[in-house]
């Protein structure tokens, strides 16, 4: 059972944005066109921010909705050229659209189309589109809208979104979603609304989007949280000035939404040639997540450590030279505006500790000495670090079982000799530079060693929970750790030094 709290009632959340959905529905004569922002499958970010949040809520609300829905899946070109990664799964994006089928057909759940948007051409989203087509799934292309953003004549016309590939659809909801920020889900839902009204089909358009969240106060940890994690994109959160003038009431939106509405009321207005509907970008969204916070004190501790943990990613990608200084110095402002410090996560100091060690100890791998902490969910914090058989994050994972499991710390989980196997094949066999045993390899160890050493089989039964611990390292993550990391559902966070001199690190 965990011990973790729960702020956030996944199905009084579920009840309330289901009727929500319907009803918008309803007042569109049964054909919405439903912008899904943010992730639909595990959803990491909210689960940390909202402490009983089911990463997967989104998928149940779909089931709820299944007969009546249908899901339009959009990627951009662009990504699929560069091959554009999704951080927490260490995929690209195409990838993560064809994970997301099979994750969504899993459920149940009809996937109706992939739309590739912005296509000028790329050679690797024809290949995408070829790919998918061999698998029966249909694709159509989606062009750069001429006259956008400011020609709303041309938009609106044969040459704008009347260029597009109309996508038949038959069920009264349909959800355009897509694997991450950018990837055309709103112009396929005008494009798709074009189409309709110009065959004189009624349709109308809706946003769900749990980030921010409108009917929480600008400076709520859950909304601040959200400018962390969108530093990046330069995101920052307002209050609605459309929905204050026009019911001198406060809610909560961001700047892009915010920006972008004089043109989508303008579009809507030119295609149906009717006023809109929608008096701000708020009244545009269905979003329900407000309501189920139960515990507002815990969702706000969560949101506090989630801004920290978003401190220490974007300091590891600019040293990664993933991103401008200017996300760190970002970062920065939002910690100062929250009161925050680094060493306000618990595991920061542990771990630099650890760290210390094993500097002081001399046994580090190449000279190079990493400490590594995790806090249980009982609140207990154990550390690791490296030393000539093991990665810092390998040993920590080993001592926090062991405290788990109540075994003594002097009782070998990985026999000798199996640890001996795996540096002889790393180093004179397949002639790796390291030999040290990385996270990853350690587990593939343990579970050998369950074979003949009782003792291991009790500690490996533990590692599930180890899930949703929150852990730190003094330098950034390599492969192999992080490859554990992630399998274990570790949420991990690194000071920004490498792990080694070497430019190349494959272990």
């Amino acid at each position: 059972m965990s011990d973790t709290p729960v702020g956030f009632d996944n199905d009084k959340y579920l009840e309330e944005q289901t009727a929500a959905i319907v009803k918008r529905a309803a007042q569109n004569g049964n054909k919405l066109y439903l912008e899904f922002g943010g992730k639909m499958m595990q959803d990491m970010h909210a689960a940390r921010v909202l402490p009983g949040y089911d990463p997967n809520v989104k998928l149940r609300l779909l089931q709820k909705l299944k007969d009546s829905a249908e899901i339009l899946l959009c990627i951009y070109a662009g990504d699929i050229e560069r091959k554009k990664m999704r951080a927490d799964f260490g995929i690209s994006y195409d990838v993560d659209a064809m994970k997301l089928i099979d994750g969504l057909r899993s459920w149940g759940l009809v996937v109706n189309a992939v739309v590739i948007t912005r296509f000028t051409g790329q050679h690797a989203a024809k290949q995408f589109k070829a790919r998918l087509e061999k698998r029966d799934i249909k694709v159509y292309y989606h062009y750069v809208t001429q006259g956008y953003p400011t020609d709303v004549e041309t938009i609106v016309s044969d040459d704008g979104y009347g260029a597009n590939d109309f996508v038949p659809t038959t069920r009264p909801i349909v959800v355009v979603t897509g694997p991450g920020p950018g990837s055309g889900k709103l112009a396929t839902c005008l494009s798709q609304l074009y189409h309709e009204r110009r065959s004189g089909r009624v349709a109308g358009y809706a946003k769900f989007e749990t980030f921010p969240i409108w009917n929480l106060p600008l400076s709520h940890p859950v909304n601040v949280a959200y400018e962390a994690a969108t530093a990046d994109l330069h995101d920052c959160n307002l209050v609605d000035p459309y929905h204050l003038q026009a019911y001198n009431e406060i809610c909560i939106n961001y700047n892009r939404d915010v920006d972008a509405f004089p043109l989508l009321r303008a579009i809507w207005e030119k295609m149906t040639k009717e006023p809109c509907p929608y008096k701000s970008p708020t009244d545009m969204g269905v979003n329900r997540a407000g309501f189920g916070i139960v515990n507002d004190e815990i969702v706000c501790q969560a949101s506090k450590q989630e801004i920290i943990r978003r401190y220490f990613r974007h300091l590891c990608e600019h040293s990664s030279g993933q991103v401008e200084f200017a996300t760190v110095d970002r970062c920065e402002e939002i910690m100062l505006r929250m009161s925050l410090s680094p060493e306000d996560r618990d595991v920061v100091r542990p771990a630099r500790k650890a760290g210390q060690e094993a500097m002081e100890s001399g046994k580090g791998r190449k000279g190079i000495f990493c400490g590594a902490a995790i806090k249980l969910r009982d609140g207990r914090i154990i550390s690791g670090k490296n030393s000539e058989q093991f990665h810092a994050a390998a040993s920590m994972v080993l001592n926090a079982i062991k405290e788990l499991s109540g075994i003594p710390d002097q009782i070998h989980l990985i026999a000798p000799q199996v640890v001996q196997s795996i540096v002889h094949m790393k180093h004179d066999i397949l002639k790796g530079d390291y030999c040290t045993l990385n996270l990853d390899e350690a587990l593939i160890g343990l579970a050998i060693s369950c074979a003949t050493n009782p003792a291991a089989q009790i500690a490996m039964e533990r590692l599930i929970d180890l899930r949703d611990c929150e852990m730190h390292m003094t330098h950034m993550v390599t492969p192999g750790d992080e490859a554990g990391l992630r399998r274990l559902g570790i949420r991990c966070t690194s000071d920004p030094f490498f792990a080694s001199a070497d430019l190349f690190i494959d272990t």
